[in-house]
């Protein structure tokens, strides 16, 4: 589904020149559940960047479905990213002003889709939010303002799901229920690609990508069932 070839990413030149990526090479295959891991600088933000349509490449080939998209102009990428690719970000982005059902709504909006309360509320019953749909984000706690982000990222029915940290903010029981929400995501079909920097986080993917340095240094395949391997 996803074909990353040979992919680099440079910033600056000369003496301030940055290689984030350099020649990264990685597939993903439809259903699959990867969390990218790596210390700060590693690339994983600039790599899941990429992948999602928001940061240029220095070099190399970006395909979604067979179709490359690393040369894409920006209004041919902001249609792939309403249609094909959702993010969840540690910071929720809520609209404060609108209720859950309202910010689920959005991206059906930006689409010039109306008339979709039905969808947007059976998405909202989906994360377990249906009873709290006409509630604003402040009367909502952090774990409840991530399952409406997270229903917001579905509302398109993307074939990609990109998560960023999305249990950094959390408490570990919070953190928990929402990774048991994308674990359920995956097993529906769902392609979830996550950067983490948490090893039990991580586990709940089918497969780890270890980054340093801008390049691959591991993968690690877990096998949930008390074991991993490489």
């Amino acid at each position: 589904m996803l074909k990353i070839k040979n992919v680099s990413r440079i910033f600056g030149e000369g003496d301030a020149k940055v290689v984030a990526l350099n020649n990264i090479s990685l597939q993903v295959n439809s259903g699959d559940f990867i969390a990218i891991m790596g210390p700060s600088g590693s690339g994983k933000s600039t790599l899941l960047n990429i992948i999602g349509g928001l940061e240029r490449i220095s070099s190399g080939e970006v395909l979604l479905e067979e179709q490359r998209v690393d040369n894409l102009d920006e209004n041919a990428l902001v249609s792939i990213r309403r249609g094909k690719i959702a993010y969840v970000f540690q910071q929720y982005h809520l609209l404060p002003s609108l209720t859950a059902l309202e910010n689920v709504l959005l991206p059906l909006v930006f689409c010039g889709i109306n008339g979709q309360d039905k969808k947007a509320l059976d998405i909202l019953k989906s994360v377990g939010l249906e009873k709290r749909a006409q509630h604003k984000p402040s009367q909502l706690s952090g774990g409840e303002q991530q399952r409406v982000a997270i229903a917001r990222a579905l509302v398109n029915d993307p074939v990609l799901l990109l998560a960023d940290e999305p249990t950094g903010n959390m408490d570990q029981q919070t953190g928990q229920d929402i990774l048991g929400l994308f674990d359920q995501l995956n097993k529906e079909g769902k392609t979830i690609i996550m950067v983490t920097h948490d090893q039990a986080v991580a586990r709940h993917a089918r497969e780890t990508v270890l980054l340093r340095d801008g390049q691959i240094i591991d993968r690690i395949y877990h096998d949930h069932k008390g074991g991993s391997n490489r």
